[in-house]
């Protein structure tokens, strides 16, 4: 079990650390950055999912349809909206604002799916709102009035929106194997890409003229890292504790991003962020925690 939090702080660490380099490398245009790392990460997946694509492959083709729709929106959307968004707002925003989504996923659930909200949930929701509202108007009342809203923060926003709407339908649809859904996932995003990318080197012009090792690096990370060795760590974490405990530690993505953002972006922590993102991380708690499926908690239902 303990092996399982250490794996889940590395996840949330190299989560965090996804909003770190796409600031970092935000000179970047985001489609060319979501390309490169989503060609990475497939080169560095396929030998894992050899195997399963051999003998798992009829069940990929024959569900393409939904495949196509998952890496269109978890793949292709969020990721292009994510690093465009980095381009205006801070990444102490972006990882306040990220931490919301579970929120967003309930939302939908209920007004998609006619899932129920008990009391818990609804305070919750209204906590974490208040909590993005805050940092999003930066803690002025005058802003929150004018409507004058950072255009990045409203960027991230409707990529948590497009990432709530992916997780909701990803669960209730097929279970794929893994290893070779990824695979298909990521084949579908490169080719969609492609094309995309290039209508954006002809708008912005071809971004590797100025370019350093650097940014080379930042595109290896996000595909290798946040791409591939999150999802495993999270998997086999997920196995030994269950999901339930551990979605409490994606609570911690606004935490380490912005210690990363502070120490290494010189990005300013005020206290419109401390505010709104302890509402957040409080009202995700009170929307996504179900105690009952915490095993510590069923041995202590006196509290």
């Amino acid at each position: 079990m303990v092996r399982s939090y250490v794996f889940l702080m590395i996840t949330v660490i190299i989560f965090s650390g996804n909003l770190l380099v796409g600031k970092a490398i935000s000179d970047l245009p985001p489609i060319t950055i979501t390309f490169f790392r989503c060609l990475i990460a497939l080169l560095i997946v396929i030998p894992f999912a050899w195997k399963q694509l051999k003998w798992q492959n009829h069940v990929l083709f024959e569900n393409w349809k939904p495949l196509l729709g998952f890496a269109l929106t978890g793949i292709v959307t969020f990721n292009v909206l994510v690093y465009l968004a980095l381009n205006y707002t801070s990444a102490i925003n972006a990882g306040i604002v990220e931490a919301s989504t579970p929120m967003f996923a309930v939302i939908l659930g209920f007004f998609i799916l006619k899932e129920r909200l008990n009391k818990r949930q609804l305070f919750g929701i209204g906590l974490s709102f208040v909590g993005a509202v805050w940092v999003l108007s930066n803690g002025s009342i005058n802003m929150l009035l004018s409507m004058q809203f950072n255009p990045g923060d409203l960027i991230m926003l409707l990529a948590i929106l497009v990432w709530a709407v992916y997780s909701l339908v990803k669960q209730h649809n097929h279970k794929f194997p893994i290893y070779s859904s990824i695979v298909a996932m990521l084949s579908i995003a490169v080719v969609f890409l492609i094309p995309m990318m290039l209508v954006e080197w002809y708008i912005v012009g071809y971004p590797f003229v100025q370019t350093d090792i650097n940014h080379w690096l930042g595109l290896i990370y996000l595909g290798i890292f946040p791409s591939f060795i999150a999802l495993m760590l999270w998997n086999l974490a997920v196995a030994d504790i269950g999901p339930s405990l551990s979605s409490v530690f994606l609570n911690l993505l606004p935490v380490f991003t912005t210690i990363g953002a502070v120490l290494f972006l010189n990005e300013t922590l005020l206290l419109a962020h401390v505010l709104g993102g302890l509402l957040v991380i409080v009202g995700v708690l009170l929307v996504n925690l179900n105690l009952s499926n915490i095993k510590f908690f069923r041995k202590h239902k006196a509290w």
